[in-house]
């Protein structure tokens, strides 16, 4: 059941969105081989602003995210390719189908 999950948003720099577009689509293969991430998706905002939304049963699960590949490799990708660190927010799932 979901009950936990993250709401993250990333401002690509102006001429980085393609490349923050692509590690997005590409990061979906990564949560598809973590047992504990429920549900994952990532999304455009705007032409510059990106999300990802992911959901979790449990705290241990999120935690595991968190120390996974994607958020490895969005550290990696701050310096070069965002405006900012990225804004990572824990959020608890009132309801859901």
């Amino acid at each position: 059941m979901k009950k936990l999950g993250l709401l993250v948003t990333l401002k690509a720099k102006e001429g980085k969105e393609l490349e923050i577009a692509n590690f997005l689509s590409e990061a979906v293969n990564l949560a598809r081989r973590e047992e504990k991430t429920i549900t994952w998706y990532s999304f455009r905002i705007n032409h510059s602003t990106f999300g990802i939304f992911d959901t979790f049963e449990n705290e241990s699960g999120r935690e595991a995210h968190l120390q996974g590949s994607i958020a490895s490799g969005i550290m990696k990708l701050e310096a070069d390719l965002l405006v900012e660190a990225p804004k990572i927010e824990h959020v608890e799932i009132l309801s859901a189908v």
